[in-house]
């Protein structure tokens, strides 16, 4: 099977443009077929502020209400998905960018409200990525760049997580291409000690992972991201990283970050 390489980048890369242009380089540079996934950074925080709408948090979580969820389409379908899209063309790469209505790539589901009213959020059940379209895409040699912003088929924009929306895609296409999915963060990767980038775990393995937890090793929000990541590779994904945005070239040497296997 061909090779592909499913990258996610957060909002540290996103908010600076030195950062997201030498991202972007090393991004273009990676072999084989690829597809990026993207955050929304501060922008959406700062323009709801200046447009007299202040984010609403409720346990480190976005609550998007509809004031909020045309803030984020702008911002994560507009702004900052065809600001990627025509930087990533200037340097070669020809990239097209997407919401999850577009092509209907990614279709969710509202979140109920069970204690908390998350608004317009968009959660993702089996089989909502249409790895078929997202393969043509492919086969055409576009890249395409993903926000965000999905669907639910009937006419409802809703915003979904980033590193949930990665993590589907990469299992979702891992049935046609040999997978690796890849998050890029300000960190070098899971460290035994978050002050010391030296302590730097290299690989985890799926029987491991418990036993991290335990010793406190793997903890916060960390714990989330890393259980996403084991169920990827369950579900087909070869591998998952996570690491440092600027060190992404050492993924051609299988040196970047720390690796996640079965």
């Amino acid at each position: 099977m061909e090779l592909l390489t499913v990258v996610k980048i957060g909002g540290n890369v996103i908010d600076n443009s030195a950062n997201l242009h030498r991202f972007l380089l090393d991004f273009t540079a990676l072999p084989g077929k690829k597809i990026l996934v993207h955050g929304g950074g501060k922008v959406a925080t700062d323009l709801g502020i200046s447009l007299g709408v202040e984010a609403k948090m409720v346990e480190g979580r976005r609550i998007t209400d509809i004031e909020t969820l045309r803030i984020v389409t702008m911002v994560y379908g507009g702004l900052i998905n065809k600001n990627m899209v025509a930087q990533l063309q200037a340097k070669g790469c020809n990239a097209i960018g997407l919401s999850g209505a577009d092509g209907n790539v990614i279709k969710a589901v509202k979140r109920p409200v069970v204690t908390i009213d998350y608004g317009f959020v968009g959660d993702l059940p089996e089989n909502a990525v249409n790895a078929t379209t997202l393969s043509s895409l492919l086969q055409a040699n576009f890249i395409p760049v993903l926000c965000a912003i999905t669907h639910d088929g009937d006419g409802q924009l809703l915003n979904t997580n980033a590193d949930t929306i990665a993590s589907a895609v990469a299992v979702a296409m891992s049935a046609n291409y040999e997978t690796s999915l890849v998050y890029c963060f300000e960190k070098k990767g899971v460290l035994k000690d978050v002050e010391d980038e030296s302590s730097l775990v290299r690989e985890i393995r799926s029987n491991e992972f418990e036993g991290l937890k335990d010793t406190g090793v793997v903890s916060g929000g960390m714990i989330p991201k890393l259980h996403n990541a084991f169920e990827a590779i369950n579900a087909g994904v070869k591998a998952v990283y996570i690491g440092k945005a600027d060190e992404l070239p050492l993924l051609n040497e299988q040196n970047f970050g720390t690796r996640l296997i079965s």
